[in-house]
């Protein structure tokens, strides 16, 4: 017997599994992007994202879809496919949180470099799902990068008590660098969403 899959029985989703990441959901459809920032010669600190999407009331959000964007580890945009190509970097991702057991999102990458002066290594992240008619803007933070963070010209602008929900914890114990950073869609500890 098939497995069922998702329909665009919801007015406003969930689309993104088939539309935007339909290997990742197993469909017969080739996926622009992955959850692989960097392969595996990419040069930089290999590390890994893991998180889950939050919903007001506690429960990990099992159809969100998050978009990463970042810098390679000397701090420059990927411009070009032929570079893209060349270095094994791609500087963007893209992953739904519908197929892990635990609705999580796992994103390989390296470990950005600051892209200014005053600007800490850091990630973009766009957040879609399901009843959220635009796309929530927010970024990632390292937390084993305090002197950087505070010169940072945007994370400066956040009230201080609300800058931890933009830092990524380094997982203690293990020998890859595992970064754990949720978003949280509402409640006390909302993430800072900007207004992009």
């Amino acid at each position: 017997m098939p497995t069922l899959k998702q329909t665009p029985s919801q007015t406003v989703g969930p689309f993104f599994a088939y539309g935007l990441c339909p290997t990742q959901y197993s469909y017969d459809l080739p996926s622009l992007f992955t959850p692989t920032i960097a392969d595996a010669d990419a040069a930089g600190q290999h590390v890994l994202i893991i998180g889950q999407v939050w919903d007001g009331a506690g429960q990990p959000i099992p159809d969100a879809l998050i978009e990463m964007v970042q810098a390679d580890a000397n701090g420059r945009y990927v411009a070009t496919p032929e570079a893209m190509n060349a270095s094994g970097f791609r500087g963007f991702a893209r992953v739904g949180t519908g197929t892990d057991p635990q609705h999580r999102f796992i994103v390989e990458t390296i470990k950005p470099g600051s892209t200014a002066a005053d600007a800490a290594p850091h990630i973009d992240i766009i957040v879609m799902m399901r009843g959220v008619l635009l796309h929530a803007f927010t970024r990632l933070y390292f937390d084993d990068e305090a002197e950087a963070n505070a010169r940072d010209a945007v994370l400066s602008r956040i009230p201080e008590q609300r800058r931890a929900t933009l830092i990524a914890r380094r997982e203690p114990g293990v020998a890859r660098a595992i970064y754990r950073f949720d978003i949280r869609m509402q409640g006390p500890d909302e993430t800072v969403f900007f207004d992009l």
